[in-house]
């Protein structure tokens, strides 16, 4: 349900907002690149570094399900990707929500997000009325749960250190590692560039003037959350007109999430090296269409993350107990993330206000 009005109420949003057209194209553009661009750098630190080979974490080898789920998806990347549409297609959008299918439960929401905006005011506005409040009855709900996670936490770790020892950690280093790296690359190296040769802007000076909205995300966890400095910031200190702010930022909170797709590939990669199972590049295609796809259902709150992380393991045939293994060290990684995410819409908007004709302050 989190998921589902999450979605319907950015979409609709932005269908309502009138800017569908160019500066909706734009922004969808750019989502959709720098996504791709950090989920591919998670793959190769992934692979370049394998965290998760030789670690002994007390799990039983070879997933059931993995050999019936390499067959389905064929042995080919156009094949998978054949498979991957048609799975995402609801033939039954409630079966999809009570089976947990998230992908067709993404795409259903997006549909139905899209031609909520395409019926008569009258109809269309108790519509959206009800799903922001479902929306907001869900993140009261979410951020009770979460309440709980330190508990859930703790029992997980003692439980996986009694079977294994705390060699455990070792394992888990160097995951974090490589989850920190892919995201200090992407932050410091791949959107700055992207900031000044694509947008001639200077990404120091964004940078600073975003700080109060990148120490907000880091401490609290939640692009949400941040959401209203992100868009004082982009106003007041980068010289970001309000059109583009309103529409690119609460866009960004809701469906760009670079720094969790990039750890939701990182971790489900991690998470098959641990069981002993090596991914096809097959299977690879599938975990980078899929942490896409997941990145834009996740909500921008504590931890969505690793609810997501459900829909990448289910592609590739791992076994969903596999994310109790990151739990341990997911807290500090998701401050990171959620930086990241908030750097990556703060660029977005900027690079969109830059092709909109306006002159952000740090454009040269």
């Amino acid at each position: 349900p989190l998921i589902l009005t999450s979605i319907i109420c950015g979409v609709s949003g932005l269908g309502a907002s009138g800017n569908m057209g160019s500066l909706g194209g734009k922004t969808f553009v750019y989502y959709t690149v720098s996504s791709l661009l950090a989920i591919l750098t998670g793959l190769v630190l992934v692979n370049l570094l394998q965290p998760g080979v030789g670690v002994d974490l007390g799990l039983e080898k070879e997933p059931e399900n993995l050999a019936s789920s390499i067959e389905r998806f064929g042995s080919s990347p156009w094949q998978a990707l054949i498979r991957l549409v048609t799975d995402m297609v609801p033939t039954n959008p409630i079966a999809s929500m009570a089976d947990g299918n998230m992908l067709q439960v993404i795409v259903f929401a997006l549909l139905f997000g899209v031609f909520i905006t395409r019926i008569p005011d009258d109809l269309r506005q108790p519509l959206e009325t009800f799903f922001q409040g479902a929306f907001a009855v869900m993140m009261r709900i979410t951020h009770f749960v979460l309440a709980f996670a330190p508990l859930g936490i703790f029992a997980l770790v003692a439980r996986t250190v009694a079977v294994t020892g705390l060699e455990v950690f070792s394992g888990l280093g160097l995951y974090f590692v490589t989850v920190l790296l892919g995201l200090l690359f992407h932050a410091g190296v791949a959107l700055p560039i992207v900031l000044s040769v694509v947008g001639r802007m200077r990404p120091v000076e964004h940078a600073q003037a975003m700080s109060p909205a990148l120490l907000t995300a880091f401490s609290t966890s939640s692009s949400s959350a941040t959401l209203p400095l992100t868009m004082d910031s982009l106003e007041r200190r980068g010289g970001v007109s309000n059109r583009v702010t309103s529409f690119v930022a609460p866009l960004g909170a809701t469906v760009n999430m670079d720094g969790t797709a990039l750890y939701e590939c990182v971790a489900a990669v991690f998470i098959a090296q641990a069981y002993g199972v090596e991914l096809s590049y097959v299977q690879q295609f599938l975990v980078v269409v899929t942490a896409l796809l997941a990145s834009i259902g996740a909500a921008g709150i504590p931890m969505a993350g690793l609810v997501m992380i459900s829909v990448i393991l289910t592609a590739v045939g791992l076994p969903l107990e596999g994310v109790g293994l990151i739990l341990a060290v997911d807290r500090v990684l998701d401050m990171c993330r959620t930086t990241v995410n908030v750097w990556s819409d703060s660029c977005g908007a900027a690079l969109v206000a830059r092709f909109e004709g306006e002159a952000p302050h740090a454009s040269r």
